[in-house]
């Protein structure tokens, strides 16, 4: 077999969002397998990333954010950071493989300005965002159609890009790691939930108040469990874990919570923002959960049920057809109509109410788990590569 193309992953940042932990998992396992790999975010060089990485960094810094610039000029700005940033790092990785539209757009500019193909850009297209400009619109297109090799984590977006794009992607998913959320300390479990949810049920979300989650109608599906409780009965809890997004939603989360009181529920009571809490806390989170709700309008794979999945938490999701590639209703998780708020409540209190369909949940859980390993899904990346490798370096 040909000597592996080392490879750097790349994604826009530093902080706690989907794309970056798939971005770090899965260079750790590469780095385990003894395959090449350098992991390159866009950050502070002195805070590193979100958490201690298990294989090589590369942190470039972020530019400051244009005055009086919105989202586009931050957009602007970030390709332009990443761009110098990837340029000395292609001459040791002749494959660039890229997890947003940003490093997209970043390395495919340094692709195209060396000699020749000695670059190869690689996209992993985790879901396509809805921008409200046409600039980010094409810029996003065209961090569709610049690389050279396209990835998807389901096959619903393998269809989407090649109706949508003309884009013909292939398969890559996501993995995770199942030791690491199965073995959460019981006492750091019984704290956090000390914390948020003393005496009642705990229902958890990750992801922050975004529009992507349905955090609207989450909480007016905890607004009909609390109407439905028995009089005296505790009232479940939502924790709402996570909240950094590169696009502001402040509007939304403000208008979900000035929602709160006309449901009969309190910030801070009833629905507690957690934030970005620390990345050794978030399997105790997933263990010290009675539910996790997970109703998003839109996704690439939906990390967060996979890892709540390995913890042994018993998970509900919206009916969106990528989550039908890889659950089976009813048997490792319920699904509820994507913004249905009463068939919502009433799927988060069966799972509270019935021990027995819980710990059936709990169980198919966690095989689906254990069939979305890391290093299985490093084996297919690393077979890719080998394919997408330049000419020049073969």
């Amino acid at each position: 077999m040909a000597t592996p193309p080392p490879v750097a992953l790349i994604t826009y940042s530093t902080k706690p969002r989907g794309g970056v932990s798939h971005t770090l998992a899965l260079g750790e396992a590469l780095q385990a397998s003894g395959y090449p790999v350098l992991i390159v975010g866009l950050g502070d060089p002195e805070q590193g990333f979100f958490r201690p990485v298990a294989a090589p960094t590369l942190i470039v810094p972020a530019p400051a954010p244009p005055p009086g610039g919105g989202l586009e000029a931050k957009v602007d700005a970030n390709i332009d950071a990443l761009e110098a940033g990837l340029t000395e790092v292609a001459a040791g990785y002749p494959v660039l493989h890229t997890q947003d539209c940003i490093s997209a757009r970043a390395a495919a500019r340094v692709r195209d300005a060396g000699p020749g193909r000695a670059v190869v850009v690689v996209r992993t297209v985790h879901h396509v965002d809805d921008f409200d400009t046409e600039k980010l619109m094409d810029c996003q297109r065209q961090a569709i159609l610049e690389p050279d090799h396209v990835l998807v984590v389901s096959q619903m977006w393998q269809r989407i890009l090649a109706a949508d794009y003309g884009v013909q992607a292939e398969l890559a998913g996501n993995g995770v790691a199942v030791e690491r959320f199965a073995t959460a300390g019981p006492g750091l479990v019984w704290q956090l939930r000390e914390k948020v949810a003393p005496a009642g049920p705990l229902v958890l979300s990750v992801g922050g108040i975004e529009p992507r989650k349905g955090t609207d109608t989450l909480v007016r599906a905890l607004a009909r469990l609390h109407a439905a409780a028995p009089p005296g009965a505790p009232r479940p809890v939502l924790a709402v874990i996570g909240g950094h997004s590169f696009q502001d939603h402040r509007w939304y989360r403000e208008q979900v919570l000035a929602e709160l009181p006309g449901l009969g529920l309190a910030a801070g009571r009833d629905v507690v923002e957690l934030g970005t809490v620390p990345d050794q806390e978030i399997p105790a989170w997933y263990r010290a959960a009675d539910v996790l709700a997970f109703p998003s309008v839109k996704e690439g794979f939906g990390l967060a049920p996979l890892e709540a999945m390995a913890a042994g938490t018993p998970v509900v999701v919206s009916d969106l057809p990528v989550f039908g590639e890889w659950l089976t209703p009813s048997r490792d998780a319920l699904q509820v109509p994507v913004g249905d708020d009463t068939a919502l409540a009433a799927a988060l209190g069966r799972v509270l109410a019935d021990r027995e369909l819980a710990a059936r949940l709990r169980e198919a859980g966690y095989e689906v788990a254990r069939r979305h390993s890391w290093a299985a899904e490093a084996g297919r990346h690393q077979r890719l590569y080998q394919r997408f490798r330049a000419p020049a370096a073969r």
